[in-house]
């Protein structure tokens, strides 16, 4: 399944917000949607997955304008994890808020059939969630609310995922889990991400919002480069591949770049690396000068 996002512009309180965005994930890709605060990161999944009409643009998932599917349809292809989404998980336990992934599939009156309750338990074990079922879902820790709410998703059997900084205030560990969780998925996914370290481990191609516009789009190592890393980011900073195939960031010993004047991205990066040079040798002090005659007599020993 194909996500195609084309010339969008989205318009809130009379302000333009996004600007002619565009981007494309392909079948089983995770692009990474990375950008300062206040950027349209958001904005941009909000339109992807029908919460806000852009004025102009076409959002198309599998080919058809989300905004023109009947809501069921569209609800049926999209899944959406929120940073609210458990606001309406009050009273619930886990597998009732998985088994709420298949409303768009007979809506909140009907009745669960085979299908359904495979899809749940085939969504909770995915995630690791099935030893949770009984739990009251307001019990659980961040992390394990957070592979809930993923298994709520996939028991919707999307086409496509969309994310919202699901590893958001969750502990190291946690967030590896879910990344690996989410890459095992197999689905195509549109990912917030805020730490940038992740975004590289995680997605196959990123797209940088600045002030609403694409700023650079791309593979990861093409995307972060030192000059968008410290135009759009505002740090020294270099991105590379390592031996055993991770992208890591390395921040330079300064790393703000706020003030930073260098325009050389060679020069930038180089700033940015770890140095592994043997630091200079101290400079002895200089030999002192001769003592004056005056000065030799001053410092002579004393007679007994």
């Amino acid at each position: 399944m194909k996500l195609t996002v084309d010339g969008l512009h989205v318009t809130l309180d009379h302000q333009p917000i996004l600007r002619d965005v565009s981007l494309d994930a392909a079948q089983g890709d995770i692009v990474g949607l990375i950008g300062p605060n206040g950027s349209g990161k958001s904005t941009l999944l909000r339109a992807v997955y029908r919460s806000l009409r852009p004025a102009q643009g076409v959002v198309r998932v599998a080919g058809d304008d989300v905004w023109k599917l009947p809501a069921r349809t569209a609800a049926r292809r999209t899944a959406a994890v929120l940073q609210d989404s458990n606001s309406n998980a009050v009273g619930l336990c886990v597998q009732e808020i998985v088994a709420l992934g298949r409303t768009p599939h007979h809506g909140l009156l009907g009745r669960d059939g085979a299908e359904d309750h495979r899809a749940v338990a085939e969504a909770m074990d995915a995630c690791g969630a099935r030893p949770l079922a009984e739990r009251d879902f307001a019990s659980l820790s961040g992390g394990e609310r957070q592979r809930v709410l993923l298994a709520r998703a996939l028991a919707q059997k999307p086409k496509l995922l969309v994310l919202d900084e699901l590893t958001n205030h969750l502990d190291i560990r946690a967030r590896f889990e879910l990344l690996d969780l989410i890459r095992g998925t197999g689905t195509t996914t549109l990912a917030v991400l805020h730490d940038l370290d992740l975004a590289a481990r995680l997605c196959d191609h990123l797209v940088v919002l600045n002030e609403g516009v694409v700023a650079a789009a791309g593979k990861v190592l093409d995307v972060l480069t030192p000059d968008v890393l410290r135009e759009v980011f505002g740090v020294r900073a270099v991105a590379e591949r390592h031996a055993d195939g991770v992208i890591r960031i390395t921040y330079g010993a300064d790393p703000l770049a706020l003030h930073d004047t260098t325009t050389d991205p060679a020069a930038s990066a180089a700033s940015a690396e770890p140095s592994d040079r043997t630091p200079p040798a101290p400079v002895p002090p200089a030999h002192p000068a001769p003592l004056t005659p005056t000065e030799h007599e001053a410092q002579a020993p004393v007679p007994g």
